[in-house]
């Protein structure tokens, strides 16, 4: 009687999940995809941070914000002028396009030379050209965009300005992270090898 009574919930239940699936108006259908006016919405009203997070290829980033970094006067406002970012002013970034020295910089595994200027970075340059550039945080604070300088010494080729993550003996043997480095020379780089 047991081997029946369980053969017949079985079935009966079995039953009636093909009855509610087939039944009109109960199948799941997709959503349609999130517009581009939506995307571009939700870019608008979430700001950029100043601070790297693991997330900020995402809309809005990703982790909860920090400390924003910067002198505060007597009623806790930053000071005028002073965006947060830090010393932002003294990256090569800063020298007008007009200012700017140019230098060809071969991509080795792409196999392509191509002009970049000393106010752009290599991951940028990389990125123009149309190329899926390894990167994560853009702020040389992780290995993600690491390339390696084929030339020498990383520093006689590029300027970095932020790294946190390479010490003298990865510089020494030509590692670089893009996301930091802007051309000071002609130069020839793997892009995706990190130390």
């Amino acid at each position: 009687m047991v081997d029946t009574l369980g053969f017949g919930l079985g079935l009966l239940f079995t039953l009636t999940v093909a009855v509610l699936h087939f039944s009109k108006g109960t199948s799941w259908r997709p959503g349609e995809d999130i517009s581009d006016e939506v995307m571009e919405h939700r870019a608008a009203s979430v700001p950029e941070t100043s601070f790297p997070e693991p997330m900020n290829r995402s809309i809005g980033g990703g982790a909860v914000g920090g400390a924003i970094p910067g002198e505060t006067d007597a009623e806790g406002e930053l000071e005028a002028g002073d965006d947060g970012a830090g010393a932002a002013d003294d990256s090569p970034a800063a020298i007008a396009d007009d200012e700017a020295e140019t230098f060809e910089v071969e991509f080795v595994k792409e196999g392509e030379t191509i002009d970049v200027k000393e106010n752009t970075t290599i991951l940028e340059a990389g990125e123009d050209e149309g190329w899926d550039m390894p990167y994560a945080c853009r702020e040389g604070q992780c290995i993600s965009c690491a390339g390696h300088i084929t030339d020498g010494h990383a520093e006689e080729y590029v300027e970095h300005h932020t790294n946190q993550m390479l010490g003298e003996a990865e510089l020494s043997d030509g590692y670089t992270l893009t996301c930091v480095a802007y051309p000071t020379a002609d130069l020839s780089i793997e892009t995706g090898e990190s130390p």
